[in-house]
């Protein structure tokens, strides 16, 4: 009578660490690909999205086997560190790939970077609890601001 409790509270807790290091390598690999526009050399190899979101997944490691599907990149230039106006791209419960952009500045431009990764979990407990973007996924973000490099 207690084992199927304390089976499913064990792996809540072991998916959530899975969580936690999935933020922290999402986190990681999103201030390593911006260094890549923050440097020029996204601009200099002619990157588009789909060119940044490849560099990102590759800075994923273990979790980069299905990155591209479940990834979505905004790289914008903005006017000042604070703003406050930018459009989320949740739409009806969804990440809405059209709200997104990729401009990544020229040398002096202020950048910001950011990416949603949505990881789908199989605990009940938690997927009641974290969803933003339908049932069964959390969703991750980290985001980077810089001025680029004269380049």
């Amino acid at each position: 009578m207690v084992a199927i409790p304390f089976f499913l509270m064990i792996f809540s807790i072991l998916e959530l660490g899975i969580v936690f290091v999935l933020d922290s390598v999402l986190e990681t690999a999103t201030i390593d690909a911006g260094r890549l526009v923050r440097t020029g050399q996204a601009q200099t190899q002619s990157f588009d999205k789909a060119r940044f979101k490849t560099e990102l997944c590759s800075r994923m490691m273990l979790f980069e086997s299905d990155c591209t599907n479940r990834a979505t990149i905004d790289v914008r230039v903005i006017a000042q560190f604070a703003v406050r106006d930018l459009e989320d791209p949740i739409t009806n419960n969804a990440l809405d790939n059209n709200k997104t952009v990729y401009d990544s500045g020229v040398g002096g431009d202020l950048v910001l970077v950011r990416v949603w990764y949505a990881h789908p979990l199989v605990t009940p407990f938690l997927t009641q609890s974290v969803s933003r973007i339908g049932t069964g996924k959390v969703l991750l973000s980290a985001a980077t601001a810089f001025r680029n490099e004269p380049f």
